[in-house]
């Protein structure tokens, strides 16, 4: 939340002309970066037409909350409005998403989907967006699951005229997703009062804020009800757009033998496969031809054994990107390439039948295997040499065989506790995206902390475990070379980590559980999996509430910059071809992915001393394991 006070104080604040600048300031704090232009318009455009209402309506008491956080995710309400119900006396509370558009009209076809002139692709309609909101609330904030009839919801097109806007009614409207214009000013200031009594509204804000945020649903646990049953996660914004376009394109492909690439790129834990499974899922419940393709083996074993666990037909639904060679073309109503980043050149490889050996791209494949085909990518994570999974590669190779490509991007992100700002310091702290490391602010949202040895961090993360109930796991950069051979008959599994007088295994290579330890594609996901160290294949894709991460001596500080030194890495996808440019984003990529995988909260150790203290410098000399312990 950006910005809390009565509806008669924001209001107070617009006149003198101070409430754009809290905005900007606490946006700033919350997220490591400036508001863009366009949003700092909205606010001193739209914000007025809100409180103004509000004042009219005699609400001036009611309390307004700006920007509104949705738990566990990096997604905002535009404002919630806080206060008692005029008949029940109880905590009431309006959902608002304000839009200043003139006129919108929906997508042919397709109302859950509209059209605004400004816009080249189609966004979702206003009705369905505050309803998502209203949703998720309600599934992760524990003071609504007590009185769910407390909500409402409401879309306030105040630059609108109804009959510039009536399309968007073909979508049903209900208590948690209603629409007003501009024209129906009237009926707003109506339905205000009917929600919210003319008294203080402080103490129903307080107790939402209050309300205990419900963990995240984590991917694993919900995905063979997701594909069997129902969907079981709540689609947000963008994510519910990416899901509208892709069943749009697919009814398009039966009616006009339509083809089109769908695109959806987003940073770790935007909710790509969220997405992918709940479009997988719904597919599958209309009886349509679809699949699940990843370049993971971890994780598409794990799809298998979770999701299919009794059904067997649903564990074909995943298969790997090398396995559309043969495919006839446009076989498939749709394939969803999940984890992208990861497709390679070519499918070919040393197992690969002499007569399938080809040049032919991998992207070229799986675009002529499907009339839609769906590619969802983060292309920080490309980690290894020969994967090429890029918008703009994919882009290219649409154009080429003359497909209509189509490209959502993700804004949101709904692991490390919903933080953009830690997302975008750990950005930073590699030099990713051409930021400097930064001191790290705590938001509230994600915990981070440093420790000083391997042990210190293992106590940390198994009194996590023991005492909070959470999971985690350790993993590191690939500095230490890896037992692939390991039989039941040893006393137990090899050590490989070894840091001093601290040594551990490596996560199992292979796909059998050998001496109480699970197979590589289940080490993220059993709990047996914790003791084994992991690196970024078997984390890659995969999150946890708590992640302990070590940083080897292939990335170190010196002085003033990071310093790659390939020599240390012991990954043997690296040859001799591969160029010391490319190593090095590769291992910087590394890092930004075990250093994403926490939902609750990270903590880091470098093995090299000058590394730690510049860590322990950007975390802040207080934040270590051992003032963490006192804490807890």
């Amino acid at each position: 939340m950006l910005f809390r006070e009565s509806a008669a104080s924001v209001a107070a604040r617009i006149l003198e002309g101070s409430l754009a600048l809290h905005l900007i300031e606490n946006f700033v704090h919350q997220h490591g970066r400036r508001p863009g232009a366009s949003e700092v318009r909205s606010w001193e455009r739209s914000i007025p037409a809100l409180t103004n209402a509000l004042v009219e309506a005699g609400l001036g008491d009611v309390e307004v909350m700006l920007e509104y956080s949705l738990p566990l995710t990096s997604k905002r309400a535009d404002a919630i409005i806080a206060g008692g119900h005029p008949t029940t006396g109880e905590p009431s509370y309006v959902v608002v998403e304000l839009k200043q558009w003139s006129a919108a009209y929906p997508e042919e076809d397709e109302p859950l989907l509209c059209r605004i002139d400004a816009y080249a692709q189609p966004v979702l309609n206003p009705i369905e967006q505050v309803r998502g909101y209203c949703e998720y609330l309600l599934s992760f904030n524990g003071a609504l699951e007590r009185m769910p009839k407390s909500l409402a919801g409401v879309a306030f097109l105040h630059n609108a005229t109804e009959s510039r806007i009536a399309g968007l009614r073909e979508v049903t409207e209900d208590q948690q997703g209603r629409m007003y214009t501009g024209e129906q000013r009237g009926a707003f200031l109506d339905f205000l009062r009917s929600r919210l009594a003319p008294k203080p509204g402080a103490e129903a804000a307080d107790a939402l804020l209050q309300g205990k945020v419900r963990p995240s649903k984590q991917l694993m646990a919900v995905a063979a009800a997701e594909i069997r049953d129902r969907e079981q996660f709540v689609l947000v914004a963008e994510q519910r757009l990416a899901y509208e376009m892709v069943l749009s394109a697919v009814r398009k492909a039966k009616r006009s033998n339509h083809k089109q690439v769908i695109v959806v790129t987003g940073g770790p834990g935007s909710g790509k496969s969220v997405i992918a499974l709940s479009l997988l899922g719904e597919l599958y419940r209309r009886g349509e031809t679809a699949l699940h393709a990843t370049g993971s083996q971890s994780f598409t074993k794990t799809m298998r054994k979770v999701a299919g666990a009794r059904k067997p037909e649903v564990q074909r639904l995943f298969k790997y990107f090398n396995s559309f060679m043969e495919a006839e073309p446009n076989d498939l109503d749709v394939l969803i390439c999940d984890e992208a980043h990861r497709l390679r050149l070519t499918s070919a490889n040393r197992y690969t039948k002499a007569a399938l050996r080809t040049d032919r791209p991998q992207v070229a494949e799986l675009i002529d295997a499907a009339r839609v085909p769906v590619f969802l990518l983060d292309q920080h994570q490309v980690v290894r040499p020969g994967e090429m999974g890029t918008k703009e590669e994919i882009e290219r190779a649409a154009a080429e065989q003359g497909v209509d490509c189509a490209v959502v991007e993700l804004g949101g992100q709904f692991r490390c506790g919903g933080s953009d700002a830690y997302v975008k310091w750990v950005a930073d702290l590699l030099g990713l995206e051409g930021g400097d490391p930064a001191l790290w602010e705590p938001d509230g949202k994600v915990r981070l902390l440093t420790a000083d040895g391997p042990q210190e961090l293992e106590d940390f993360l198994v009194a996590r475990r023991k005492e909070d109930g959470y999971s985690a796991r350790m993993s590191a950069g690939y500095c230490w070379k890896w037992t692939t051979k390991v039989t039941p008959d040893l006393p137990s599994l090899p050590a490989d980590v070894v840091i001093g007088e601290w040594a551990r295994p490596w996560n199992l290579y292979g796909d059998r559980s050998v001496l109480g330890a699970p197979p590589a594609p289940l080490w993220a996901t059993d709990p047996a999996g914790f003791g084994q160290v992991g690196c970024v294949y078997t984390a890659q894709g995969f999150e946890y509430d708590w992640s302990g991460v070590i940083i080897g001596p292939d990335l170190v500080w010196r002085t003033d910059r990071w310093v790659v030194n390939r020599s240390a890495s012991k990954d043997p996808s690296f040859t001799k071809a591969t160029p010391d440019a490319h190593v090095d984003r590769l291992i910087r990529n590394t890092y930004k992915v075990l250093l994403t995988r926490g939902m609750v909260g990270t903590v880091i150790y470098s093995t090299d001393p000058e590394t730690r203290d510049k860590l322990r410098a950007l975390v802040h000399p207080a934040s270590g394991v051992d003032a963490e312990a006192a804490m807890v």
